[in-house]
C-alpha cells in the first residue's frame, strides 16, 4: 500500500511537472491553458516519435491523432443548414443561415481554418476532450453564419504533407472564384456586393494571399468587400519581432514550432530551423532580401510599448542556402506582409485581431501599420490577454472568457462592416 502511496505521488508529481509552465499572470485562464498546451505537446511528441521511427510523416500522424476518434460532427443549430460540396474540386462545407424576409440576399464570409497548412479541417475537431462533442471550427462557422445571417463557406484546403506551397493559395481562390460567380451566389441567395473572406492563423495567411491576388486580377478586384484576418501568419523572414522574442516558449503556438510549420509548408529542409530562428536566412549578406526588410522593419512599425526593450537580430553573416533552396520565403503569396505598397492600396476595409501573448502578434500589427500607410481602413483589434488560437476556445471543457469575448467582438465587426 506505501509503495503505490509512493507511485501516485511520483506519477502526479511527474503529471504536473510536464503540465506546469510559467505564464505572465495576464493571460486568461492560465491553469487552462497549462492543461490544454500540454494536450498538444503531447500529442506532437507522439507524432514526433513516429517519423523519427519512419513510421509516417509528424503531420500525417497528428492528424490521425486529432481525428482518429471523429466519427462525425456534432455540433449543428436548427437554425443553420450545413452541406458538405466542392467548389471546382476543392471540397467545402457551406453553413446557410436563416434569412431574414427584409433581406432577401445574404451577406456571405469565405472563411479558412487554421492548422499551420497542414493540421485539422474545416470541422476540427480533438479526440482528447469527448471528441464527438466538440467540433470548434463547425461551431465557429455555424454561430457565424447564425448571428449574421450569413452563408459561410468553410474551405477544406489540401493539407501538408499531401501538398505544398502554393497549393493551398491555389484551392482557396479556385473555391472563392467559384463562388463568386454569379450562378452560384445566385443560388445561396448570397448578395454579391457583401462578400468577406477570413480566416485564423494559417487561415488568416492564406485569406490575405488570396485578397492580394484578386486584387491584382481585373476580373475579381473589388469583389471582396471585407477582409478579417484572426492573429494570422504574415511573414517568415523574421523571427526575432518582439513579440517573437517575447513569447519564444508561449502556448499555444512557440517559435519553434512556427519555424517547423513553415519548413513544413515549403518542404524544407529541417536543418534550417535553428537557422531561421537565428534570421540567418535573412542576415545582411544575403543580397535577395535586402529590398524586403524595410517592409517588415518592425523598428519603425511598431510603437514604443510594443518594441518595450527588445533589438533586431541582423545577423551580419548567414546561410544564403536557405533562400536558394526556399525561394518561397520569398514569395508574397506566402508572406502578405511583404507586398509591394502598389498591392496594398486597393485592397478592401479589414479587420486583423491579434493576441497580445502570440509570436505572431507583431505580424498583424505592422499588416495593419502598412495597409493604413497604403490608405486601407483598418480595425486593429488587440487582445492583452489572449492567446494564439483562442477564438476557437469557446465550449466546455475547453472554454476560455477571452475565447468567447474575441469571437463576440469578430462577430460584431462584421456586423457593421459586411
Amino acid at each position: 500500500m506505501r509503495s503505490s502511496c509512493v507511485l501516485l505521488t511520483a506519477l502526479v508529481a511527474l503529471a504536473a511537472y510536464y503540465v506546469y509552465i510559467p505564464l505572465p499572470s495576464s493571460v486568461s485562464d492560465p491553469w487552462k491553458l497549462m492543461l490544454v498546451d500540454s494536450v498538444f505537446r503531447g500529442a506532437q511528441q507522439v507524432s514526433n516519435i513516429i517519423h523519427y521511427l519512419g513510421l509516417s510523416h509528424h503531420l500525417l500522424a497528428l492528424n490521425f491523432i486529432i481525428h482518429s476518434a471523429v466519427k462525425k460532427s456534432a455540433w449543428s443549430s436548427p437554425l443553420v443548414k450545413v452541406t458538405d460540396t466542392e467548389f471546382d474540386g476543392v471540397e467545402v462545407r457551406v453553413f446557410e443561415g436563416p434569412a431574414k424576409p427584409e433581406e432577401p440576399l445574404k451577406r456571405s464570409m469565405i472563411f479558412m481554418h487554421g492548422g499551420g497548412w497542414a493540421v485539422a479541417s474545416a470541422s476540427m475537431s480533438f479526440p482528447w476532450f469527448e471528441s464527438s462533442e466538440v467540433s470548434y471550427y463547425d461551431e465557429l462557422c455555424t454561430e457565424m453564419a447564425e448571428e449574421l445571417n450569413a452563408v459561410v463557406i468553410s474551405v477544406d484546403y489540401r493539407l501538408v504533407p499531401k501538398v505544398y506551397f502554393p497549393a493551398q493559395v491555389q484551392d482557396v481562390e479556385r473555391a472563392t472564384k467559384y463562388f463568386l460567380q454569379p450562378e452560384v451566389l445566385q443560388k445561396y441567395s448570397a448578395d454579391p456586393n457583401r462578400v468577406g473572406i477570413s480566416g485564423d492563423s494559417a487561415g488568416g495567411n492564406l485569406a490575405a494571399a488570396v485578397a492580394q491576388q484578386f486584387n491584382q486580377d481585373a476580373n475579381f478586384k473589388n469583389k471582396l468587400k471585407v477582409q478579417a484576418l484572426i492573429y494570422p501568419v504574415l511573414q517568415a523572414l523574421d523571427f526575432n519581432t518582439p513579440s517573437y522574442q517575447q513569447n519564444v516558449n508561449t502556448p499555444i503556438l512557440p517559435r519553434y514550432i512556427m519555424v517547423k510549420y513553415w519548413i513544413d509548408y515549403f518542404k524544407g529542409n529541417y536543418d534550417f530551423i535553428q537557422e531561421m530562428i537565428a534570421n540567418n536566412h535573412t542576415s545582411l549578406d544575403v543580397h535577395e532580401v535586402a529590398a524586403l526588410r524595410a517592409r517588415l522593419n518592425w523598428t519603425s512599425l511598431l510603437s514604443e510599448s510594443i518594441k518595450k526593450n527588445y533589438k533586431p537580430v541582423l545577423p551580419t553573416t548567414g546561410n544564403a542556402r536557405i533562400i536558394k533552396e526556399i525561394p518561397q520565403l520569398l514569395d508574397a503569396r506566402s508572406s502578405p506582409l511583404i507586398a509591394e505598397q502598389e498591392v496594398l492600396q486597393h485592397l478592401p476595409k479589414t479587420y486583423i485581431l491579434t493576441c497580445e501573448h502570440d509570436v505572431l502578434r507583431d505580424d498583424g500589427i505592422m499588416y495593419a501599420k502598412r495597409l493604413e500607410s497604403a490608405g486601407v481602413e483598418v480595425t486593429l483589434d488587440h487582445f492583452e490577454d489572449a492567446f494564439h488560437g483562442c477564438m476557437i476556445f469557446t465550449r466546455w471543457p475547453t472554454h476560455f472568457s477571452v475565447g468567447i469575448r474575441t469571437r463576440n467582438s469578430f462577430f460584431k465587426w462584421l456586423k457593421e462592416n459586411l
